[in-house]
């Protein structure tokens, strides 16, 4: 029998529906879900390293959703098929605010290795908060950094260079443990806003960059903070 997980009403399967759109232009590749005690975790990749030798770090999307009578599972899932059934739901289903919507899972993926990376779900400490602009205004120009580097053609190898080294290059003195792909992952992932103050958790190598939007989850290689 298909798994299946509910959402509380057609609000909450459109933002999802939002979510899995912008992490599909990210990498269309596969999405993570973790359900358990009326909750949906998700989770995305938007950058990762390559390899044993690669030191860039893993940088990860997460949102989390309210669901009903939904049975714990832990599955891994094309994202463009995912994308799909909600799609589906959001043309078919009753919009009425406060109408449950039901997914179906789609079949699993038993090979994508960056699901084995777990990040920690206790064990968080915090650290100070940062601004919502700093993430954003690195994440601009990253962008057009790697705009600048990659014409058109380039093998891929070389876009993977560059990426890396823009991307995992420290946000600013003092923000050693914050690589600039985490305002990539947030900008993209649209969990940024104007004004907003972005909380920041460290546990062991993984730091975690939390608004009320989303979170975004780096865990650096030969890293760890102190408490």
């Amino acid at each position: 029998m298909a798994r299946t997980f509910t959402l509380v009403d057609s609000l909450a399967l459109g933002d999802l529906q939002v979510y899995l759109q912008r992490a599909m232009r990210v990498d269309d590749g596969s999405v993570r879900l973790i359900a358990g005690s009326g909750v949906l975790a998700v989770y995305v990749p938007v950058l990762l390293p390559l390899g044993l030798l690669d030191e860039s770090a893993t940088v990860l999307g997460l949102r989390t959703f309210a669901v009903l009578d939904t049975e714990a599972f832990d599955a891994v899932v094309p994202v463009r098929s995912l994308l799909a059934r909600i799609d589906t739901q959001a043309d078919t289903s009753n919009v009425e605010i406060g109408h449950p919507v039901t997914v179906t899972v789609p079949m699993e993926v038993n090979t994508v290795t960056w699901t084995a990376i777990a990040p920690p779900r206790g064990g968080w400490h915090p650290l100070p908060e940062i601004d919502a602009s700093l993430l954003d205004d690195a994440a601009k120009a990253g962008i057009d950094e790697v705009a600048a580097a990659i014409p058109t053609g380039t093998g891929e190898q070389i876009v993977r260079r560059v990426r890396s080294e823009v991307w995992g290059r420290p946000l600013a003195d003092g923000l050693e443990h914050i690589p600039t792909g985490a305002g990539f992952a947030a900008l993209s992932l649209g969990f940024l806003g104007d004004g907003d103050t972005v909380a920041v958790y460290g546990s062991g190598p993984w730091t975690r960059l939390t608004t009320k939007r989303g979170h975004v989850l780096v865990k650096r290689r030969n890293w760890t903070i102190a408490r």
